[in-house]
């Protein structure tokens, strides 16, 4: 077993989908300890079964949360921190997909009126106001020990701005730029925070079988795992701010070399240095 994180604790949420249940794979594998959130309580017990020697052995719990229920992010923070001894990363990657709305949502794009207010806020409340709550809730205990490592899974900017994409596309709009803002706000204090996404479609149950994709053309869920391991670990501690695409990483190559292969800045920097602001600049 790889003990690059061996005495780390971490929360995936997300855990029982295709993504998450890799996540969790990865950072056993590594020597973390997980906790394992969803929403899917029978998914959890299928992911607790899938590890039940690390399970057995107290390395992973799973507990069902609603990340859009502020008040179950704090109760699983703790059970974490109880259970497992302490909270070091967390990794945002719970959402909803567009087939909550309709199962050929890829190859019939939905149009406004499909989408009732309450699947808006619910897709809001999952896909980025989950995301915030999760963070919310564990921020305090990172900055406290000053190590911490916060990563959120956003989505391609084509999806972000395509149309009859929504709320989707626009929810992770929003966690894209909320992660540079707390990237920028918890700078300098032992906590990072970094976006990864896949890059494109990826084989997943998120993406149905109707959308009519080649599988074996899809980016695999495994592509993940490496970008996050890495800016769990010591050495990627010294990036903030930054999003990786999963697909350019270059698994052959050094570590180091392969996240710069496939790194850039979160959201749209550049649009955000001319701002009009009273007196020239606002103050960082």
């Amino acid at each position: 077993m790889n003990t690059e994180l061996e005495g780390k604790v971490a929360i995936v949420t997300g855990a029982a989908g295709g993504i998450g249940r890799e996540l969790v794979r990865g950072l056993l594998g590594a020597g973390a300890k997980v906790a394992a959130l969803d929403v899917d309580e029978k998914r959890l017990d299928e992911l607790t079964a899938m590890h039940d020697e690390a399970a057995g052995a107290g390395r992973l719990v799973a507990a069902r949360t609603d990340i859009a229920r502020f008040e179950e992010c704090e109760a699983a923070v703790a059970q974490a921190r109880a259970d497992l001894g302490g909270l070091h990363i967390l990794v945002n990657n719970g959402a909803l997909g567009m087939g909550v709305i309709r199962i050929d949502h890829m190859t019939e794009l939905v149009e406004i009126h499909e989408i009732t207010p309450e699947t808006w806020d619910r897709f809001v409340t999952v896909n980025l106001s989950g995301a915030w709550y999760m963070t919310r809730a564990a921020i305090d205990g990172l900055l406290s020990q000053r190590w911490g490592r916060i990563v959120n899974v956003t989505t391609s900017f084509f999806t972000m701005l395509r149309g009859r994409f929504h709320p989707y596309g626009p929810a992770k709009a929003g966690l894209e730029a909320m992660s540079a803002g707390h990237a920028g706000e918890f700078e300098g204090r032992g906590v990072t925070v970094n976006v990864v996404v896949p890059g494109g479609p990826s084989d997943t149950p998120m993406v149905p079988m109707e959308a009519g994709f080649d599988r074996s053309a899809m980016i695999p869920p495994t592509a993940m795992m490496p970008p996050i391991l890495w800016l769990c670990s010591e050495a990627g501690g010294a990036h903030t701010g930054d999003r990786y695409v999963a697909a350019n990483w270059d698994t052959r190559a050094d570590p180091a070399d392969a996240a710069e292969g496939c790194r850039a800045p979160i959201g749209w920097p550049d649009l955000a240095q001319n701002p009009v602001w009273p007196g020239g600049r606002p103050d960082e």
